[in-house]
């Protein structure tokens, strides 16, 4: 156990030697030491509120609800880089950026939990700030995470038990889709690269999983929890952990639990 009193860890980073993630609820991001000290990165009125860098080392933050995309400059402030509710009017959810800035962010396709089920989608911010859907029929996506080659574009389809992998093209535009690997009776929420392998988080099942491209499982990290995310860091795997509920984003149920890896 490395950290407790979260309102819903979300969208971990390692980086800098430090884990990073979204404590959605309290509305900030947090940098995590080995010792499991905190720091305050970042305080934003959005929800939810997932983030990746540039290559450039900016900050990139989805403000869900709001429908945009976030920079975080030099100063500290926030700028908007791209108004996404034109592309997709539902909260938008993860993001990932590949080498050369591209940021892929995703939308789940309908209000959740209330609202009625509805593919969603995914869309591409360029540099530039232009954006455009690249993915649509997604079914709950969630998770994502680019290989380690920065060739593949994997998706965690939350509603199919399935992670999709999508081939990234010159441009930037997904193509190719495929399954990465299907997974029986599961719920994949956030994902990470191990290698070639794929660690995901499952919340009902309560667990982290690692698969090959195949589906093969060979390692399960058993929770009393339910595992909404999860990232690989200097021979640790962070699992980022709450009890699902109404009350989830208040009730500071959320946890940072480790394994060796």
């Amino acid at each position: 156990m490395l950290l407790t009193g979260l309102q819903i860890g979300e969208s971990p980073r390692w980086h800098d030697g430090r884990l990073w993630l979204a404590n959605w609820g309290a509305g900030e991001i947090l940098a995590v030491g080995p010792d499991g000290s905190s720091e305050v990165m970042l305080r934003i009125d959005a929800f939810p509120c997932c983030f990746d860098w540039l290559p450039d080392g900016r900050l990139l933050v989805v403000d869900g609800s709001g429908r945009r995309l976030l920079r975080q400059e030099a100063g500290g402030e926030l700028t908007t880089v791209a108004d996404l509710s034109g592309i997709a009017a539902a909260p938008w959810n993860e993001i990932v950026v590949d080498a050369l800035g591209n940021a892929y962010v995703n939308s789940i396709g309908f209000d959740f939990p209330g609202g009625e089920f509805a593919p969603g989608v995914v869309a591409l911010v360029a540099p530039d700030g232009t954006a455009r859907q690249v993915a649509d029929g997604v079914a709950f996506p969630n998770g994502m995470a680019i290989s380690p080659d920065g060739g593949t574009l994997v998706v965690a389809e939350s509603y199919a038990s399935r992670l999709t992998a999508f081939d990234i093209a010159p441009g930037g535009d997904l193509v190719n889709r495929r399954p990465w690997a299907v997974l029986e009776d599961a719920a994949p929420d956030g994902i990470c690269f191990q290698e070639h392998r794929i660690w995901y988080g499952d919340v009902p099942a309560r667990r982290c999983v690692r698969v090959d491209p195949a589906g093969n499982v060979d390692r399960v990290v058993e929770l009393d929890q339910g595992c909404f995310a999860c990232a690989v860091g200097d021979g640790v795997l962070y699992m980022l952990t709450a009890t699902w509920g109404p009350d989830v984003a208040t009730a500071r149920t959320g946890r940072v639990v480790t394994a060796t890896l």
